[in-house]
């Protein structure tokens, strides 16, 4: 297959590139406006594919979105450019507006133009995957509500309740993917995945940020108590079941994709300083003798979800697919890539 993929210079869409190439036979279009967020190093270990070709495209630019059709010719759209920072959605909303659902919305066009007009075979096999998020289904009961609230899961078919501009925006690019679907009959798939982790994450996620703070001496922020819970998916078992969802998925069917680890914030933060402190112990100038003293408190944030978790049941039993890393082997697997490549973190 020829597959365009959006946003494939970002955190999650390198990783499913570099998952395509590495694993299939298939020809990758990515197509990055290159922000702050895109880094063409995240894919330096295969660049030099003659399966693999980059564009520089503005996903809002309609013109040279309908010419990106015209010449590659895609037999799949795997669309992942987003604005996806909570907090930066809270301080400026327009970019995400502007991206999320104009972007979507632009994208959308292209793709079902580009689809009418291909013969019946190739128009069949046309598969537009949108990839989206588990925010847009609001927050859970805590446990600390009420002894039930662990039974509480995301399922496909949990009510759309976002929280924030960026959750909102996803949620507006999710209805626009289905509408398109019904009024115009693309061939669409949608996925919901849980928190993402992993090499190649920009620091401002929780995650890297952590690592990267730690490893300075420098304070870790945790908002509020830290006792928001998030389901943790690593970036390569995401990749897989993204492309597996390509390849096997049914037309119109919504999949969540979860990694089964639902951890809070605060034990996320005490871990990283715990392997840290094994891996790479602090600094003698830090003047600390553990990292976990530099966790630092701060005020929560506006409109805080206090838990997502994600039930992944239907992707198991309909397509066989579940993570392959657990939390514990991922976030170790993701230390060590951090502290091995800091350089990368200071592009």
């Amino acid at each position: 297959m020829k597959i365009l993929i959006t946003g494939g210079a970002g955190f999650i869409g390198s990783a499913v590139i570099r998952y395509i190439i590495h694993n299939s036979g298939d020809v990758v279009i990515n197509l990055d406006k290159l922000t702050y967020a895109g880094n063409l190093e995240n894919l330096r270990e295969i660049e030099e594919s003659n399966r693999y070709h980059f564009e520089k495209v503005d996903i809002c630019d309609p013109s040279k979105i309908k010419k990106i059709f015209h010449d590659y010719q895609p037999d799949a759209v795997m669309h992942l450019a987003a604005e996806s920072h909570v907090d930066r959605s809270i301080d400026g909303p327009a970019a995400f507006i502007e991206t999320n659902i104009i972007g979507t919305y632009t994208l959308l066009e292209a793709a079902k133009n580009y689809w009418q007009n291909l013969d019946s075979k190739r128009k069949n096999a046309f598969r537009f995957h949108h990839i989206s998020t588990d925010e847009v289904y609001g927050d859970l009961p805590h446990p600390t509500d009420n002894e039930d609230a662990g039974k509480y899961l995301f399922h496909e078919t949990t009510p759309y309740s976002p929280s924030s501009p960026y959750s909102a925006s996803k949620a507006s690019s999710d209805h626009l993917v289905r509408a398109w679907m019904r009024t115009y009959g693309l061939p669409v798939l949608i996925t919901n995945c849980s928190n993402n982790y992993g090499p190649y994450q920009f620091p401002e996620k929780l995650i890297p940020l952590m690592i990267l703070n730690a490893i300075k001496g420098k304070e870790m922020p945790v908002y509020g108590a830290g006792d928001q819970i998030r389901d943790w998916l690593y970036v390569e078992d995401h990749a897989s079941a993204l492309y597996t969802i390509l390849l096997n998925g049914a037309c119109g069917e919504t999949y969540n994709i979860g990694g089964n680890n639902e951890i809070r914030n605060i034990d996320v933060v005490e871990k990283i300083c715990d392997i840290l402190q094994e891996l790479a112990p602090p600094d003698p100038n830090y003047s600390i003798n553990h990292y976990r003293e530099l966790i630092h408190h701060i005020q929560d944030r506006a409109g805080h979800d206090r838990r997502y978790a994600i039930c992944a049941d239907k992707i198991q039993k309909e397509l066989d697919w579940s993570p392959s890393e657990s939390f514990d082997s991922g976030i170790r697997k993701t230390i060590l890539w951090y502290i091995a490549n800091q350089d990368w973190c200071e592009i």
